[in-house]
């Protein structure tokens, strides 16, 4: 006897799943560190002249963690809170993706790790995976997430990525621009903050940041390539997003336009300037570099529409210099350094709260500009609002993108409650800054090994490094 095979499968129906709308955060929560530093003091303790950190650096303070604390243990905290604070089924997640460049394993992921906090409901389905790329592995993570829901392979759950590192520097100059922190968001349909389709990338092969040793945490870097690489990397992923929008409103017009170096164009009768966007939030390695690049968004700009009056005062020869010499102009830098500083104070210093309390949070660091943004202005005030956002990691890889706050983020700012857990951190002494960042580097990669840090410098609930035993195998307790 034949047998028929019904001409809809499990496949069909799968296929036939309604698109998901409104794809975009349904919440998030931070993970900041119980201790802190102050960077004033620290200008005083490591002998540089006052203001070298402060003003120099525009960096307030910056958190540290002993070692008690890894990324792992990081990312036990942040994503367990999330979803206890959202109160958030474990069973209801079909995606956990991690960023991150804390790496303690070769080969193991930090997901894997996190799957501890559904193995009691039994929830083993899980897709996703670890993504490494400095601090760009964040936003990797993200967009994996969200085109896993925008897929045909979406199976009707949401997803969380955790996102998160510990920032360490060898003692000198850089490491006063380390810090540490992480954040975990919930991502799915209905959103009341929406990701909008079009990113801008620029990627490239470069040296200037980059974790070649690993029998240390320490980077290797290039602080003016560092520098110069951020710089040029926003230009040429600002320079993508405009041309993208501009074709999707069929207003690009592909004449002889000035091109950056990286081939880009940049569109004189481009539909996007940064006057289309009500917050921007920047990767934030410190203070003063999200200053410089918002002041060079603010360059590019102008390149595009010089004629507008907000440029009256602007030197026009700047328009007859070639582009890779406006990288490094001290001359450029400073006029639109004098021209942002208003719009700065207004609309980026919103999201600059983690960042001046943590420091550098390397994967975090944009994404606790987010929740700091949604922590700072209330939620009425940003209903109906653009954000952009512009992700940077060394190495290099860069996105510019924007998302729009289509409903209520009350909810999130109230239960993320993060101003008032910043202002809890403990500001500590140099000294103790010091010995704690001594024990990381005396004790990396040692097994067997009992930590040695003090309990009492953990959070309440918080997760911690219990032991390392001979076979490298880590176990973490709750505080």
């Amino acid at each position: 006897m034949a047998i028929e095979i019904a001409s809809t499968s499990v496949f069909d129906v799968q296929a036939e799943r309604p698109r998901p709308k409104d794809v975009g955060i349904l919440a998030m929560d931070m993970y900041v560190p119980k201790r802190c530093v102050s960077e004033e003091e620290l200008e005083v303790f490591d002998g540089v002249s006052k203001g070298k950190y402060t003003i120099g650096l525009g960096q307030s303070y910056m958190a540290f963690v002993d070692d008690r604390e890894d990324i792992n243990s990081i990312a036990l905290t942040v994503v367990s809170s999330l979803m206890k604070r959202f109160d958030i089924d474990p069973r209801s997640i079909g995606r956990l993706d991690v960023g991150t460049e804390t790496i303690i394993d070769k080969s193991k992921s930090v997901k894997t790790v996190l799957m501890d906090l559904f193995k009691e409901c039994g929830n083993h389905d899980i897709e996703g995976l670890d993504s490494k790329n400095a601090c760009y592995g964040s936003t990797a993570a993200v967009q994996n997430a969200t085109n896993w829901i925008e897929s045909r392979s979406w199976d009707g759950r949401n997803a969380i990525v955790f996102t998160g590192d510990i920032a360490v520097y060898a003692k000198g100059g850089a490491r006063a621009v380390g810090g540490a922190g992480a954040c975990a968001i919930l991502i799915g349909p209905n959103a009341p903050l929406v990701f909008e389709p079009i990113h801008g990338t620029y990627m490239a092969n470069t040296y200037e940041f980059y974790k070649p040793n690993l029998h240390s945490e320490y980077p290797t870097v290039d602080g003016p390539l560092s520098v110069s690489t951020y710089i040029a990397a926003m230009d040429a992923a600002y320079s993508a997003f405009r041309s993208k929008v501009a074709t999707a409103t069929k207003s690009f017009n592909p004449s002889a336009i000035p091109e950056t170096e990286a081939g880009n164009k940049v569109d004189e009768k481009s539909v996007f300037s940064l006057a289309d966007v009500d917050y921007p939030v920047y990767h934030s390695p410190y203070g003063k570099q999200v200053q410089k690049g918002h002041a060079r968004l603010l360059f590019m700009d102008y390149l595009s529409a010089p004629h507008k009056p907000k440029f009256a005062n602007i030197d026009p020869s700047f328009l007859d210099l070639p582009y890779p010499q406006t990288i490094n102009s001290k001359e450029i830098e400073k006029s639109f350094m004098a021209l942002s500083k208003a719009d700065y104070a207004a609309r980026v210093s919103l999201s600059m709260r983690c960042a001046s309390r943590c420091g550098n949070m390397y994967t975090a660091s944009l994404y606790g500009g987010l929740a700091s943004l949604l922590s700072t202005v209330d939620a009425a005030t940003l209903k109906g609002k653009r954000i952009s956002m512009y992700a940077f990691g060394g190495g290099c890889a860069s996105t510019f993108w924007t998302m729009r706050v289509k409903g209520d983020v009350s909810e999130i700012a109230k239960k993320m409650d993060l101003l008032k857990r910043l202002e809890s951190m403990d500001v500590v002494s140099c000294e103790e800054y010091t010995e704690g960042l001594q024990l990381r580097e005396d004790n990396h990669n040692l097994a067997p090994y009992q930590p040695q840090g003090d309990i009492k410098n953990i959070w309440p609930r918080a997760f911690y490094l219990d032991g390392i035993g001979s076979m490298f195998r880590r176990k973490y307790v709750q505080a």
